[in-house]
């Protein structure tokens, strides 16, 4: 990664990229953060997640969830920016064509120059949000496309290496996960303590100890797209080095 990218950072819900790439965030103040998935459904309803996170229904979940959001953020001194799409709970999925157009201006407005993108593991908004990222990587060329492994759900046995191979037989390459090329300080690791923290339901609703098992090392992976020619295959490669 260059010395001082401008980062924004696509984030399904109200805490993934805080969980995924904290550190990172942390490591590079004034980073976009651009959630998804931050209104709630036209009729109040309650869901056994919101249940279990304490809240009553989606209106005071929502509510409550984009407050936390901007109390995390702040503590790894990014800037949230939330649009106003349901998550799959809700059961009212966005349009693609309006998800793509919401971060087109998304990334039109932030000038990234390295934009970090959920893998896209097990969740169906995680794979939403990262289809419809490899779609921007078409739309914007110049910006450098990191992706980083969806917390929790890249513990799960075979999910990453099951999406790197899916990727790679759409034509998306993507180099070795690395360490952090970036130097993280015991004070970075305070501020993504802290941000943990702050989304206070969403730790209830993971259960006892959450944070202490939702803190984990972050892997990266620089994405690229393989071009077919009449000669065979031509990498087209980002501009920005691996993220470690």
């Amino acid at each position: 990664m260059e010395s001082n990218p401008r980062l924004l950072a696509i984030s399904p819900h109200l805490d993934d990229a805080v969980l995924s790439c904290g550190l990172l965030l942390a490591a590079h103040p004034n980073a976009f953060v651009c959630t998804v998935f931050t209104a709630p459904p036209a009729t109040d309803m309650t869901t056994e997640w919101d249940q279990a996170a304490g809240f009553t229904g989606a209106f005071e979940a929502m509510r409550a969830r984009r407050a936390e959001d901007r109390e995390a953020l702040a503590c790894v001194g990014a800037r949230p920016v939330h649009l106003r799409f349901c998550d799959a709970q809700y059961q009212t999925p966005p349009a693609p064509d309006a998800l793509n157009t919401a971060l087109h201006r998304a990334v039109l407005e932030a000038e990234p120059t390295t934009m970090l993108i959920p893998l896209g593991l097990f969740h169906s908004d995680h794979l939403l949000v990262a289809d419809a990222c490899l779609t921007l990587m078409q739309r914007h060329p110049a910006v450098s496309v990191v992706a980083y492994e969806d917390v929790p759900y890249r513990s799960m046995p075979g999910a990453v290496q099951d999406r790197l191979c899916e990727l790679g037989k759409r034509g998306y390459l993507a180099d070795t996960a690395q360490a952090l090329d970036t130097t993280v300080t015991p004070r970075h690791e305070q501020m993504k303590r802290a941000a943990l923290d702050a989304y206070r339901s969403q730790l209830r609703a993971f259960g006892a100890d959450a944070s202490a098992r939702l803190f984990s090392p972050e892997r990266y992976w620089r994405l690229s797209m393989a071009k077919a020619t009449s000669t065979g295959w031509r990498t087209d490669r980002n501009q920005a080095a691996s993220v470690t």
